[in-house]
């Protein structure tokens, strides 16, 4: 049988984020975002998480608290998701510190953002405005004009 190079369900770029307290991360992503662990989590001696991986629809997240040369580095992602007001609220139930209030946006998404407790930043977008290149770019100057 031959292996798969990039295994069923990822893409070819994944996530890997580094994070003190993973256990809080993981039980902020299954209550933000209804994420699910896809693997039993590996553990150091000391108790640490060494990796974890969690899926988010159809999207995979690989994790590890810091070890030696591999130190914490916050990061931000952005997710695609149905009802961004529904999961910016279930996100700062869940523990999160709002970044951005849901707003509609120039370019056609309605966008949220929380930080969650390792100071990663979860930003969250519903589609709902199809907008030219063309229309963006003139939202953003008269955006930009009259912010001064």
């Amino acid at each position: 049988m031959t292996v798969k190079p990039i295994p069923d369900g990822f893409h070819s770029v994944t996530p890997y984020l580094v994070v003190p307290g993973l256990a809080r991360v993981i039980d902020f992503l299954k209550q933000a975002f209804g994420a699910v662990e896809t693997q039993p989590r590996m553990e150091l001696p000391d108790g640490r998480i060494m990796h974890a991986e969690v899926r988010i629809v159809d999207s995979h997240i690989m994790m590890g608290e810091p070890v030696g040369e591999f130190q914490p580095m916050p990061s931000m992602f952005y997710l695609y998701v149905t009802d961004t007001d529904a999961v910016y609220q279930r996100a700062l139930a869940a523990g999160g510190v709002s970044e951005m209030a849901p707003a509609d946006q120039f370019y056609g998404n309605r966008n949220a953002g929380v930080k969650d407790s390792a100071g990663n930043r979860w930003w969250m977008g519903t589609h709902i405005e199809d907008v030219t290149p063309e229309e963006i770019a003139r939202r953003a100057a008269s955006r930009a004009g009259a912010q001064g």
